[in-house]
Order: structure tokens, then C-alpha cells, then sequence
């Protein structure tokens, strides 16, 4: 391996830790259930929405069924338990190539967070997903700038498709 292969393989290793980080809500070391439902708590509470009303239950549904995709995905070993290594190889590497089944299996989820985060109906914004990246754990450097992407035509408002292809895009192209 020359220096130019050692660089971008440890670029790559660092994208993926990062990748992996931002499912693993608790940090203890492997993605579970229980990482999808800190992030549906940590959104509920952000946007004072209850755990009872409809968007509240449709994001524990969203969370659920995220879960359950991404362990019949990656989960090898059928422990209900994603570590870094079926990480690796199955939501990224299996999903590279295939980044809508990915897209589909985060839909409902995002989805739901979208409608907690639009709380006065008037679509869901830049700023409002600065508070759900800032809940998700994301780097605080990059919460302005990623937020602002999302908003792909410019327009205010991001809308379903665009934060579904630009999450699909961030955790299944290596680039």
C-alpha cells in the first residue's frame, strides 16, 4: 500500500467511524434497538411533541421499522446488535451499491421526524434540521453548513425526497 492508498484508506476508516457513531446513540460500542429509540426520544423532547400523540407514535414506528431493516441488513450474527465490523460490512458495503434500499428502509423514520420538526405546518427547514442534526449527535461544525445542503433547490424548505437521497448518499457512498 503506497502513502496515497494508506491517506484515503484511513479517510475512509474515519467516514465509517463517524458513520457508525451517529447510529450509536449511547456510545457503548454497537447499534441496537435502543439507539433508534434514544434518537425518536431525543426528537420528541427537541420539539416538546409526546410519545402518545400521532407524530410521536408514527416516529417510534419509523424508529422500529429503521432498526429492523438495519438489522436484517447488517446484523450477521442475529444478536439484535450492529457492531462496527457488520457495520462495515453490511450497511455500507452491501447498501454501496444499492443506496435505495437503504433510502426505503430510513424513509419512515425520516419521514416522522420531519413532522415532529414542522411545527407550525410550514415545511420543514434549514433550521429545524439544524435541531434534529444537533439531536442525532452530529459534529457541531458541520450541523450549519449539512443543513443547509439538505436544501439541495435552494428553496427554504427541505423536503422528503431530498433529506432521504442525501441520508441514503452519506451512509452508503465511500467518497
Amino acid at each position: 500500500m503506497d502513502h496515497a492508498e494508506s491517506t484515503d484508506h484511513a479517510e475512509y476508516e474515519r467516514r465509517i467511524t463517524a458513520r457508525f457513531a451517529g447510529f450509536d446513540q449511547d456510545g457503548n460500542g454497537y447499534i441496537d434497538r435502543e439507539d433508534f429509540v434514544t434518537a425518536a426520544k431525543g426528537l420528541l423532547a427537541e420539539f416538546t411533541t409526546t410519545a402518545r400523540c400521532d407524530k410521536g407514535q408514527a416516529l417510534y414506528a419509523g424508529a422500529e421499522a429503521f432498526w429492523q431493516g438495519m438489522a436484517g441488513i447488517a446484523d450477521v450474527d442475529g444478536d439484535q446488535r450492529v457492531t462496527r465490523e457488520e457495520f462495515v460490512m453490511g450497511a455500507v458495503k452491501r447498501l454501496r451499491d444499492n443506496p435505495d434500499r437503504f433510502a426505503e428502509i430510513a424513509r419512515p423514520f425520516l419521514r416522522a421526524a420531519i413532522a415532529v420538526a414542522d411545527q407550525n405546518g410550514s415545511g420543514f427547514t434549514p433550521t429545524a434540521a439544524e435541531r434534529v442534526l444537533r439531536v442525532l449527535g452530529v459534529d457541531p461544525s458541520l450541523v450549519g453548513p449539512v443543513a443547509a445542503a439538505l436544501d439541495a433547490d435552494g428553496d427554504g424548505r427541505i423536503s422528503e425526497e431530498e433529506i432521504v437521497t442525501a441520508f441514503a448518499h452519506y451512509f452508503t457512498v465511500s467518497e
